[in-house]
């Protein structure tokens, strides 16, 4: 009888989960069968959804109930606290694999070249998101010293970070804050928030149910300046074309034309207002100066000459995330993904690097909504399996599964597995329940380790 088809899945977040949903639903699973290890660099699975996404969005979170029903299944094992390119290498994953899917996602921000961006306040958004989420890899403090602050960026990130800056520590606090942020939360100053868009209401990036929750704080006053409220033929056809686009506009259009309230936190999103240096003085960020873009009739934008400049006293980006280059595989440095086909790994000569394979934003880049990495799955796994049914893939020389805990264990490799989630998972809804809350997220590796029984 032949064996089960045997896949590596590198990063268990959604983009990952989506891959081995996929496999298990496939033909193959049926017969021969599919085996799956998952291999997640921190104790704890589900990625972007745990170290990524707001504390406030439990509608989000509540994505991770569909995948931890993947994880569940018998056919997946996971194993956490295992760094890729550290703990085990791609050598090492062909040795007990037929097929390896990288799913490792983006983490990092991307720059922005624009003077003073270095300067002490000027921060990424991936840093402080991983503050606030409670990575176990950051710094448990933050220096949250400004009354006025400038988001640079208009998706959803950006949002999550005006509104997290905004909101009081006890608005957050039933959330699964862990305590150091918490603390730092309520020692923040920040009374303004402004959010920069270089171009206009149409072209934001904002969800439009993302966007509508800023105005739900009984804290937070979200102000539009009405002259930000501008169409061209461009933006025209983007609000007929795209329905979020649409929505998102005229919520906009809503806020602008309303009088101002008197909660005490104010939110300005700006259109047309493109960052162009980040001011200092003494090595420490004292404004933002700004031009004014007007739009070119497509829906982009092009500078009109005239600048402003804004006292804030700490600047965020919110320009994008970009992925960590990843050992042994080919890297476009532009786009800061790894070249693929239809989810095959590309080499430089143009070949197939057999049996390699990548979805989600190591393969596209971090847009689009966490759903829509399960398409990226579904195409990466389909062309796995054509592989596999016309002999495409290697043979590794030992698939037994037993060989890749032989391999953790004589190596001194401390990793988490499925069981060891549910025992880190209890033990977080543990330490919430005294409080009356869901869960209080642990933060350090040790702490996570031990709660795991690694």
């Amino acid at each position: 009888m032949p064996r089960p088809l045997r896949v590596a899945i590198v990063g268990s977040g959604p983009a990952g989960i989506y891959a081995a949903d996929a496999l298990l639903k496939s033909e193959v699973a049926a017969e021969p069968g599919v085996s799956i290890d998952i291999f997640e660099r921190m104790p704890a699975p589900f990625g972007l959804i745990r170290y990524g996404v707001a504390p406030d969005h439990p509608r989000i979170k509540g994505i991770i109930t569909a995948l931890h029903q993947v994880l569940d299944k018998p056919q997946i094992r996971l194993f956490g606290n295992v760094d890729y390119g550290t703990d085990i290498g791609l050598d090492d994953l062909r040795a007990f694999y037929d097929g390896v899917i990288f799913a490792t996602g983006a983490m990092a921000d991307r720059a922005l070249s624009i003077p003073g961006i270095d300067l002490d306040g000027s921060y990424g958004a991936a840093d402080f998101v991983s503050w606030y989420d409670g990575h176990p890899d950051v710094p448990r403090t933050w220096p949250l010293e400004a009354e006025k602050v400038a988001v640079l960026g208009v998706g959803n990130v950006a949002l999550d970070i005006a509104r997290v800056l905004a909101k009081t520590a006890d608005e957050l606090l039933p959330t699964e804050i862990p305590p150091n942020v918490y603390e730092g939360l309520k020692a923040n100053r920040a009374k303004e928030i402004h959010v920069f868009g270089r171009r206009g209401p149409a072209q934001a990036k904002f969800s439009p149910m993302e966007l509508r929750e800023l105005d739900h704080s009984p804290n937070i006053e979200v102000i539009v300046n009405p002259e930000d409220i501008d169409y061209d033929e461009g933006s025209i056809a983007t609000r007929r074309g795209n329905k979020q686009a649409d929505m998102v506009a005229k919520t906009l259009e809503n806020w602008a034309i309303r009088d101002v309230g008197d909660r005490p936190h104010k939110l300005f999103l700006h259109f047309f207002e493109s960052p162009v240096e980040v001011l200092g003085e003494d090595g420490k960020v004292v404004g933002l100066r700004t031009e004014r873009t007007e739009l070119d009739g497509t829906g982009n934008v092009k500078g009109a000459g005239t600048f402003k400049t804004w006292d804030v006293s700490a600047v965020y980006r919110a320009v994008g995330y970009l992925s960590d280059k990843l050992p042994k595989l080919p890297w476009d440095i532009d786009s800061g993904t790894v070249p693929d086909e239809g989810g095959r790994v590309m080499q430089e000569s143009g070949e197939h690097l057999q049996s390699t394979y990548v979805t989600g934003w190591i393969r596209r880049g971090p847009v689009g909504l966490i759903g829509h990495t399960k398409g990226d799955a579904n195409e990466t796994v389909s062309n796995l399996l054509d592989d596999y049914a016309n002999g495409r893939l290697h043979t590794p020389a030992t698939p037994a599964p037993e060989a890749v805990d032989a391999f953790l264990a004589e190596r001194d490799i401390r990793f988490t597995t499925w069981d060891g989630w549910y025992r880190l998972d209890a033990a977080e809804k543990a330490l919430g329940e005294p409080e009356g809350r869901e869960r209080v997220k642990i933060v350090e590796r040790e702490d996570m380790l031990r709660a795991s029984g690694a």
